[in-house]
């Protein structure tokens, strides 16, 4: 079985992603954040380390999803592939980040991988407020990170929202996270676990996109 989470920069993504794999006893993918090269140098110049850290991401996403695919385990992956395409390139992009002839390239990149690449059982989507994500960035103090813009957040959050709501087909469980403590609020988290039974169980449609 594969589960994802889904989410914003500062939503939560990676702490849900160990706690539900300690639960439910999962494999956990992480996003290579913390071995990423490109990464503060993105940060520091977008429209420079946009193309190169972006095609890093991919390939890490795309090795993860080999792991995935070899795999007798369950596994859950903190963000997938589908958002850094739809969410994150076309974010890039659209500002302006990513010129035509990057894009272009970058874009049958990924076309050249979708035969490997499939739904997974169940995708968790974390959404969050603007303010909720600024004040999770701020908490956990990554020095690359106190340069990202609002501007460059809302982006990203309406393009996940298009994403998930327009554009995927998969089973989507969304929790509104702005109210939640799930990592020191045990009802929080058994409401998530709770409600990820339920859908990995078969008890709504394939295509259910369930709020909480």
């Amino acid at each position: 079985m594969y589960i994802a989470v889904a989410g914003n920069i500062g939503s939560g993504k990676t702490t849900l992603t160990q706690m539900l794999a300690d639960h439910y006893g999962w494999t956990p993918l992480f996003e290579a954040v913390k071995n990423n090269p490109y990464l503060k140098d993105y940060y520091g110049n977008i429209n420079r380390w946009s193309f190169n850290m972006e095609v890093f991401f991919l390939k890490e996403r795309f090795r993860h999803i080999l792991e995935i695919e070899k795999s007798s385990q369950t596994i859950i992956q903190d963000r997938t592939i589908y958002e850094g395409v739809h969410v994150f390139v076309t974010n890039n992009y659209k500002q302006g980040h990513l010129s035509d002839r990057d894009y272009k390239a970058y874009m049958e990149l990924f076309e050249l991988m979708t035969d490997m690449v499939r739904y997974p059982d169940l995708m968790i989507y974390l959404r969050a407020s603007i303010p909720h994500l600024v004040s999770n960035i701020q908490k956990r103090g990554r020095d690359y990170e106190q340069a990202i813009q609002i501007d460059y957040l809302k982006g990203l959050n309406d393009l996940y929202e298009d994403f998930i709501y327009n554009k995927y087909k998969g089973k989507v469980l969304t929790i509104e996270v702005d109210n939640m403590d799930y990592l020191n609020n045990k009802q929080d988290f058994a409401s998530i676990t709770q409600k990820t039974d339920a859908l990995l169980y078969g008890l709504f449609p394939l295509n259910s996109k369930l709020n909480n």
